[in-house]
């Protein structure tokens, strides 16, 4: 049963959060630590620290939508939605937590994990590579100046590069491997915005730029504008911070989705996915969301960003106004403040 529950005390109505307990819920207090055999947070602290999070921010007037893609500078910039879900199957969420938004660059991840089961992490390290470019994702200066790798698959060439990768005899088959990773991991159905895939294939010319510039150096074979085409569309698979944390949360569950318990990524690939998360998930600003935040994180153009504390729980937030590069604004405030009040830094040591 969904329960419902209300901050008390204010002076103006507060953001209820809506509370789904798994099988594992559990009762009494917990310690707030990344420690992976410590308890969880308690049902009570997640629901304060999800309240005290959409308060802060949900007011913050910062960023702007990306309007490159003219489908995504129509999205309000109001909108904001907060989700934790945990390894037990639990799911906490407040605001616009269920209001569908386009994948964008999070997709990344996922096709990452399928590439990486189907090739294992070695090969993917040799085909695409694992390394931060220094550069903006959309580089072809950086394609230029590497041109024995493609960086690392979150930034546009090493992206098109994995999804260049996944099997399938046809167009079809390889798409169907794409989306049946993505439904897997959020345990649902996920449908195209029919929109947001017209609006990139009508300016993605620069991405097919670049994927003609790995052909010419090797780094991409085949039907590579088909490549370029199962990429736009893989972006414009149409989520919520919910399933966002859903997905997260298999992966801080060595790979089992918490909700189906059905493994969807090799228990041996998720510290490489991890990693790349870590050094790569953000950007040009991964290494400062290192330093503060201290957890493994992948963001999207279309305003999500989650994050993943491994053996306990993952963080989704959706807010379109983004940043210089590229991050949801009141997202990123979000989450800092989350996995701070609740101690969650992997760096921080848990002895005495």
């Amino acid at each position: 049963m969904t329960l419902l529950l209300t901050l008390a005390a204010m002076g103006c109505r507060p953001p209820s959060v809506s509370i789904q307990p798994g099988l594992g819920a559990r009762q009494g207090q917990a310690r707030a630590t990344s420690c992976p055999t410590c308890p969880l947070p308690t049902p009570e602290e997640f629901t304060r620290v999800l309240q005290e999070a959409y308060l802060r921010y949900k007011d913050l007037n910062e960023g702007k939508n990306a309007d490159y893609i003219p489908a995504l500078a129509k999205v309000d910039p109001s909108l904001f939605g907060i989700a934790i879900v945990t390894v037990k199957g639990d799911v906490y969420e407040v605001g616009q937590s269920q209001h569908p938004f386009a994948i964008e660059s999070i997709s990344k991840l996922f096709v990452l994990s399928r590439v990486m089961n189907q090739l294992g992490a070695d090969e993917l390290e040799k085909r695409v590579g694992v390394e931060p470019s220094g550069m903006p994702f959309n580089s072809v200066l950086a394609v230029e100046l590497i041109p024995n790798h493609t960086a690392n698959p979150f930034v546009n060439a090493g992206a098109m590069a994995t999804t260049g990768l996944v099997r399938g005899g046809t167009q079809d088959e390889r798409w169907a491997e794409i989306l049946g990773t993505m439904e897997a991991f959020a345990n649902r159905s996920l449908p195209v915005d029919q929109e947001v895939y017209r609006s990139e294939s009508e300016t993605n010319s620069h991405n097919k730029g670049i994927a003609q510039l790995l052909l010419s150096y090797g780094r991409m074979q085949g039907d590579v504008l088909g490549a370029v085409d199962l990429y736009t569309r893989q972006c414009s698979v149409s989520i919520s911070a919910r399933d966002l944390a859903v997905m997260g949360a298999t992966l801080a569950n060595e790979g089992v989705n918490p909700l189906s318990s059905k493994r969807v990524v090799a228990r041996e690939n998720i510290p490489h996915i991890l990693a790349v998360m870590m050094m790569n998930g953000l950007y040009d600003a991964s290494g400062g969301w290192a330093f503060r935040v201290g957890l493994p994180g992948k963001s999207g153009v279309g305003g999500g960003l989650v994050a993943v504390v491994p053996n306990r729980y993952a963080i989704a937030a959706f807010s379109p106004p983004l940043d210089a590069y590229g991050n949801s604004v009141r997202g990123q405030r979000a989450i800092e403040y989350i996995a701070s009040t609740l101690g969650a830094n992997v760096f921080i040591g848990t002895g005495p």
